[in-house]
Parts: C-alpha cells; structure tokens; sequence
C-alpha cells in the first residue's frame, strides 16, 4: 500500500523520504530579488554615508563595495543552490518538507497533528506570482513552511490540506 505515499512498517507510522515536488521554478528570481533587495539597502547606505563623510569615505565606500560584492555572489549561487533542494509533497498521511542549503531539513507532518494552514503572498511574492504555504502543527519545532509555490498551487494546497485535516481523526498520543 506504498502507492508513493508516506507508509511506514507500523500502523499510522510515516517515513522519511524525499519529497517529490519541486517548488516554482520562478522562486529563483524571487529569492534573487530578495537577496538583491537585502543587501542594497545596507550598501546603499554605506554609500552614502562614504560620500558625506570624508574621514571615513574609503573606509565606508570599501565597505559598501563589499557588502555589494557579497550580495551579488549569493544572487548569483544560492537561488539555484536553493531550487535544487527543496522539495514538497502531501500525501494523504503527512505534508513532507526538505529545505535548507548546508544544513539541511527534512519535517513531516502527519495529517493528525496540523492545527492551522496559512497562505501569504508579499509584495515581492505577488511581483513573482508566488505564493508561500504555512502549515502549523503541535510541535514544538515550529510551522513547516512551503515557499515558492505557484500562487495557484499554494491556494490549491492550502484547500487540500483543509480538506484532508477536516477527515482526518485527530491523533490520540
């Protein structure tokens, strides 16, 4: 009864797998953007500060060169990195997750334990449309978040998984 499911040896037990959707290939350039905005600012102001004050202007316009530097190598890397990683999938037992870069993180969640599921489109989500699914469960690790997600998919998701926790018995332990 494996069927790609999330089955385990034991009754109701779920085991670790890789996930098997990836998220929206458009999540590359939003967390470029997002990586180009978070390092812009800072080095903006580096920049700015350096035009204005003499003493420190080398110093200063150094330092904006690098934060800029650094932010425009982890645009370039991470976004791909990133893409290649992540990894969702629901089953009717459990939302599976796989994130993370050099450390990375695998959760699942099963059906019986989620208590709240969330969609959030930010400003630069919306830009990409993108959408990012949070699903709030009983434990003590925190919410699972699914991010990069067609706005479409996430909101297809989120009714799934509303649907799916509604049948499903809450669980005893």
């Amino acid at each position: 009864m494996d069927g790609g499911g999330a089955t385990g040896e034991g009754q109701g037990a779920v085991r670790l797998r890789p996930p098997a959707n990836r998220v929206n290939e458009r999540a590359v350039g939003w967390w470029r953007a997002s990586l180009l905005l978070l390092t812009a600012a800072p080095a903006a102001l580096l920049g700015l500060l350096g035009a204005f004050i003499e003493p420190a202007r080398w110093w200063l316009l150094a330092s904006a060169g690098a934060v800029a530097l650094a932010g425009l190598g982890c645009a370039a890397v991470l976004p791909a990195w990133w893409y290649r990683v992540h990894r969702w999938e629901v089953t009717d037992e459990a939302v599976h997750l796989r994130a993370g870069a050099v450390w990375q993180e695998w959760r699942i969640a099963p059906m019986s334990r989620i208590q709240t599921v969330d969609t959030v489109r930010g400003p630069l989500e919306q830009l990409f449309r993108l959408a990012t699914v949070t699903v709030t469960t009983a434990s003590s690790r925190g919410a699972l978040r699914i991010e990069g997600l067609d706005h479409e998919v996430a909101a297809a998701l989120a009714e799934r998984l509303t649907r799916i926790t509604h049948q499903t018995p809450g669980d005893a332990t």
